[in-house]
């Protein structure tokens, strides 16, 4: 009757879980890292080649910038090639903007890219980007706000974005018609 009853309790606690949706561990400890490394460093502030930058408020991840980066890691570890261009011609901001990170309706706009090949681990790459002054310049400026990386057969690539809302006066007069809208392109960094 015991075993009979310990199978009962084992079916439904293992329908009962199966239920439940969840991320992998894996993808979540991936993203801590890379915000914890990121956001420890733009805490404290650090030297970029020769240029110091002062400490600056975290990014968050954002996924349409991570499934950007996932997109260009897999196409370059496909097609065997290291750029920031796709072998179609697709620039960082078309990939971006694809993804679904939109600059539609925002005050301002800007994106940023790096990318890397041939390293083990995210400490590692991570390490490299910091020592390299255009990487680093990336990781710490103050306009990028949120970030998404991918890694795909050690092809890593790292976007970011920053994007500001209009105030509620803004939006406002917007609405009113009193404030006007010039659309320029995005600022984009690499």
């Amino acid at each position: 009757m015991r075993k009979i009853f310990l199978a009962i309790a084992v079916i439904a606690i293992l329908i009962i879980t199966a239920g439940f949706s969840y991320q992998p561990a894996s993808h979540s400890s991936f993203k801590n890292q890379f915000l914890e490394l990121i956001n420890r460093t733009r805490e404290k502030g650090c030297t970029c080649g020769n240029t110091y930058m002062p400490p600056v408020a975290p990014v968050v991840w954002n996924d349409n910038l991570q499934q950007s980066a996932e997109g260009h890691a897999k196409d370059m570890a496909r097609q065997e090639y290291f750029s920031h261009t796709s072998k179609d011609g697709r620039t960082m901001e078309t990939r971006i903007v694809t993804s679904g990170y939109k600059f539609k309706g925002f005050k301002s706009f800007m994106i940023g890219e790096n990318i890397a090949f041939g390293q083990n681990d995210i400490a590692e790459v991570m390490a490299g980007w910091f020592r390299s002054e255009g990487h680093c310049k990336n990781l710490m400026n103050p306009g990028f706000k949120e970030v998404g990386v991918a890694e795909i057969n050690k092809y890593w690539v790292q976007d970011f974005g920053g994007r500001e809302s209009f105030s509620a006066e803004q939006q406002r007069l917007i609405k009113a018609g009193k404030y006007r809208l010039i659309q320029q392109d995005p600022i984009t960094s690499h």
